[in-house]
């Protein structure tokens, strides 16, 4: 036999009152790794929109009013690239392009299609690895 908990309100107010910080502790367990925000919300015995609409509540950042500064670091040129002697290989025109996902790390990736040139990607990898 399982026992439940059950809350039998009996006054003429049928809501039940929420302080912030009650809120605040539901909406911080559903941003938890691994957390099932329907499995919280049924454990406080409110529907899983109220929880969302909570979160949405508590969650808001307010974009900054000014537009950010990013620092730029000046470096001189870097000398051209040296011309092959060889004319480039003829690329062959595929059918359908494939979609290659470089992960980065800290969450980042990197889309590029198949047939991008290798030198290109190599520079630009090297410009996030410095990041």
């Amino acid at each position: 036999m399982t026992k439940h908990q059950i809350e039998v309100i009996t006054s003429v107010e049928r809501r039940r009152r929420w302080s912030r910080e009650q809120k605040e502790r539901l909406v911080a367990a559903t941003l938890e790794p691994g957390a099932s925000v329907s499995e919280i919300a049924h454990s406080a015995g409110i529907h899983v929109s109220q929880l969302f609409r909570w979160r949405k509540e508590l969650c808001q950042i307010s974009a900054p009013s000014v537009p950010r500064l990013v620092p730029v670091e000046v470096v001189e040129a870097l000398p051209a690239p040296a011309i092959p002697a060889e004319p480039p290989p003829v690329c062959r025109a595929r059918k359908k392009a494939s979609i290659v996902t470089i992960e980065l790390g800290g969450g980042r990736r990197l889309r590029v299609e198949s047939d991008i040139d290798t030198d290109a990607l190599g520079r630009i990898l090297d410009v996030l690895e410095r990041r």
